[in-house]
């Protein structure tokens, strides 16, 4: 099966953009990333392309998935046949927000 070519614009940090890598190294899929955070003609060059600022956004095979999780890569990959079915486990969740954007938990209280 041939490789299809992958551009993901991603941020170096964020559990979306890792769950995003996490999926192309699941299916061994090589990938041209951008980094949007250190490189502003990097983002500059996704709202050209897309017309939005939001990411992880990729280009796989000349198709453009703007703001996906990794749950959501791996799902169309695997609907457009780019890949097959495997028992592998990605190496980190591939459905995180970045932390600071986890929901807050209720303040706890201890009583004596």
């Amino acid at each position: 099966m041939e490789k299809p070519k992958i551009v993901a614009w991603l941020k170096p940090w964020c559990g979306w953009s890792a769950g995003v890598r996490a999926v192309f190294k699941k299916y061994d899929l090589p990938f041209e990333e951008r980094d949007i955070i250190n490189r502003p003609e990097c983002f500059q060059e996704m709202v050209d392309r897309t017309g939005q600022t939001k990411q992880p956004t990729v280009e796989i095979a000349g198709q453009i998935l703007a703001d996906v999780s990794g749950e959501e890569v791996e799902g169309w990959l695997l609907e457009k046949g780019l890949v097959k079915p495997n028992e592998r486990t990605p190496e980190v969740p591939i459905d995180q927000p970045c932390a600071h954007e986890l929901p807050q938990g209720a303040p706890m209280g201890f009583r004596r």
